[in-house]
């Protein structure tokens, strides 16, 4: 939880000083703003260092206990955001003042006067030390509760309950508290500290007595002596990675009983991804026109999360596969084709609130595929599939899986941010972008999404059990 708050209120805060600072940019070079696009490109690199993060924990894990490597981690990650206002100060920023009276749209004169683009690497660092703490947050379920899917999907549901009861109180407070207080340069000013806090709870994960184990198979790396050079494990460890995702692909696209995760996992956790740091930073900004705003609309999409978890929490012996939330998910996402059309003649907080409201199904389907599809694929690929003995099935599928994922993420994120900026550039407004950005895109991926539930054997019933 307290790591949840941190990652809220940081990330909430970058994307909207992002997009602040590039408008700004464009304002005083008299050039074209192309803000969304930039945007985009920073949240898709980060996203793909999330992955590289992933590649990077599998050898360390076997030189020190997983606590320290997850605690040092996250302490990283605290320094990392530190360094970011550290930058800010120097180069004459300061927290926002309380009688700060803005002399047009983008005046900004308490930002620091380093590049913008500066954030983009110490963004991209950040999210190498986030993808190695969610692989292990995401993979020790098993190792707590087993293969059993009932159990895992409990476990799975108890752990999202809480983290999304800090992510809708860090979304909120960071939207209506921090930013406006401190401004979007300073308002992440609590995530070293919680961050610190993470580490060192983590250092004391054991203290009960019980060890946590973690095997090799679930990192898809082989066995190696721990005293093996790191850089040698660490090459092999992304040459392996490599592997994963091509035996992963192999047995998710020749296999009738895998082929709709595909398009169920990857496509689901992508157009979620895009709604919460894509649409609603766009839809703060240029409909709203305050940035900070976004994080109310986070704050909707976490609050939904956490009533789906609940809902999977005590529906887990009545809905018996993760197809029945991932057909209610395809359903609810329509909901977002009224944003072209939703013009409000004043625009006040109230408007970021109303908006929210309408985000709160959208992350109630989204809580039930995450948790129901993660506890369905642990639960049947928690036997050896492969003949390889240094990757194992599990980590293979993840890994093609989320690879998919970030791909999909890393090309669309900046070439859909890239056409929302011509459109705002020639009619002052992003409404007819949204029709194809939002209406058409959330269309096809409903439709694919729902086709697909219905390839595995069995599933054409209304609460299908797969076997």
């Amino acid at each position: 939880m307290l790591y949840k708050f941190g990652i809220e209120a940081f990330n909430g805060s970058i994307v909207s000083l992002a997009a602040n600072r590039y408008d700004r940019d464009a304002f005083n070079s008299g050039s074209i703003a192309k803000t969304f696009e930039k945007v985009g490109l920073l949240v898709g690199l980060n996203q793909a260092c999330q992955c590289i993060g992933s590649i990077l924990i599998a050898p360390l894990i076997k030189r020190w206990p997983t606590r320290t490597i997850l605690s040092i981690s996250i302490f990283i990650f605290a320094l990392f955001t530190a360094l970011l206002m550290i930058i800010d100060a120097a180069t004459g920023g300061k927290i926002k003042p309380s009688n700060f009276q803005a002399m047009h749209e983008h005046d900004f004169s308490y930002y620091g006067t380093y590049s913008t683009n500066i954030i983009i690497p110490i963004y991209c660092i950040t999210g190498i030390a986030y993808g190695m703490v969610e692989l292990i947050r995401r993979i020790i379920p098993r190792d707590i509760v087993g293969s059993n899917e009932e159990k895992l999907q409990r476990m799975d549901a108890l752990v999202h309950i809480f983290y999304e009861i800090a992510g809708v109180s860090g979304a909120l407070i960071t939207g209506l508290v921090l930013i406006p207080r401190l401004g979007n340069n300073y308002s992440f000013l609590i995530t070293p500290i919680l961050f610190s806090l993470s580490a060192i709870v983590w250092m004391f994960i054991n203290s009960l007595g019980t060890k946590t184990i973690i095997d090799d198979e679930q990192f898809s790396i082989g066995n190696q002596n721990p005293k093996t050079n790191y850089l040698k494990a660490l090459i092999e460890g992304f040459a392996l990675f490599g592997q994963s995702i091509y035996l992963g692909g192999k047995i998710i696209l020749t296999n009738r009983k895998y082929f709709w995760l595909f398009p169920c996992y990857s496509l689901t956790l992508y157009i979620h991804r895009y709604i919460e740091n894509g649409i609603a930073p766009q839809i703060a900004k240029r409909y709203l026109q305050n940035s900070e705003w976004s994080q109310i609309i986070v704050g909707g999409s976490n609050f939904g999360e956490l009533l789906g978890a609940l809902f999977v929490f005590f529906l887990t012996k009545k809905i018996r596969s993760p197809i029945v939330w991932l057909r209610l998910d395809s359903i609810l996402l329509f909901i977002l084709w009224y944003l072209p059309f939703y013009n409000s003649s004043t625009i006040s907080v109230k408007n970021a609130w109303i908006i929210a409201l309408s985000f709160i199904p959208l992350g109630f389907g989204s809580a039930g595929d995450d948790i129901s599809l993660n506890a369905y694929i642990q639960s049947s690929l928690s036997k050896p599939q492969l003949k390889n003995k240094h990757v194992s099935s599990l980590g293979a599928v993840m890994a093609f899986l989320y690879s998919s994922y970030i791909i999909l993420y890393a090309i669309l994120n900046p070439l859909l941010g890239k056409y929302i900026d011509s459109v705002y550039n020639s009619k002052q407004t992003i409404r007819p972008a949204f029709i194809f950005t939002v209406g058409v895109q959330i269309t096809i991926v409903s439709i694919l999404i729902s086709l697909s539930t219905f390839i595995p054997k069995g599933s054409c019933k209304l609460n299908p059990s797969i076997e």
